[in-house]
């Protein structure tokens, strides 16, 4: 007998197959909508869930009714705000922003500023100058400091008192404490020259005119 002869006969008989039952241990959408209905509808007024719970039942509910629908708005909203971070990011192009860093851009005209951070007092902070093939261009000596962030200038001079020529030059700070030299990360500012999206437009980073590539996340202060 055909399959529709079957269907055909049972239907006359008044008989219908068996829909397949759910197992046990799932929750359907409806079930869950109706288990929750009678817990609010049941609880103590002045007891009411707490906000625990009832996230649990929330996230509960959104298992149930679909995860992936929830993974997709979620990645729909994240590129939106990828989007507009690299929006904003645009409007910086041409901006100074501050930053980590020990490369800098002198243009020929305008002082070179910086900071470094002392974690402790120190008999001597000196920051050194270097030129972008390593050669030492300027000593910058600033005697004893305290702790905290100390902010200095280098005036675009060499160790002889003449102006270098544009280009991209290294810092590098030392502090002495106990008669030991110790390293310094510095702050530097720079210009953004362009902005860089990622693949997909998941990530933005500043192109600067240091010849560094900066996040966003790492920007400390805008000028």
């Amino acid at each position: 007998m055909s399959h529709v002869d079957d269907v055909s006969l049972m239907n006359d008989l008044g008989l219908s197959r068996p829909k397949p039952e759910r197992k046990k241990d799932e929750l359907g959408q409806e079930d869950f909508l109706k288990l929750l209905t009678t817990q609010l509808s049941n609880q103590d007024p002045f007891k009411p869930m707490e906000n625990g719970d009832f996230l649990a039942q929330i996230a509960q509910f959104a298992s149930v009714s679909g995860i992936q629908d929830l993974q997709n708005s979620l990645a729909e909203l994240s590129t939106a705000l990828t989007g507009n971070q690299g929006l904003q990011a645009a409007d910086m192009v041409g901006r100074r922003v501050i930053s980590e860093g020990s490369r800098v851009m002198f243009d020929g005209v305008d002082s070179v500023g910086a900071a470094v951070e002392l974690p402790a007092s120190s008999q001597q902070v000196t920051v050194g100058v270097y030129s972008s093939s390593g050669e030492l261009v300027r000593t910058l000596s600033f005697g004893a400091q305290g702790a905290g962030v100390m902010e200095f200038q280098w005036d675009g001079l060499s160790e002889e008192g003449q102006a270098v020529p544009p280009g991209r030059y290294e810092l590098r700070a030392e502090a002495l404490y106990d008669g030991q030299r110790t390293a310094l990360s510095t702050r530097v500012a720079s210009r953004v020259a362009s902005v860089t999206l990622g693949e997909g437009g998941r990530s933005v980073s500043l192109n600067l005119d240091s010849g560094e590539s900066l996040a966003m996340k790492d920007v400390k202060a805008i000028l």
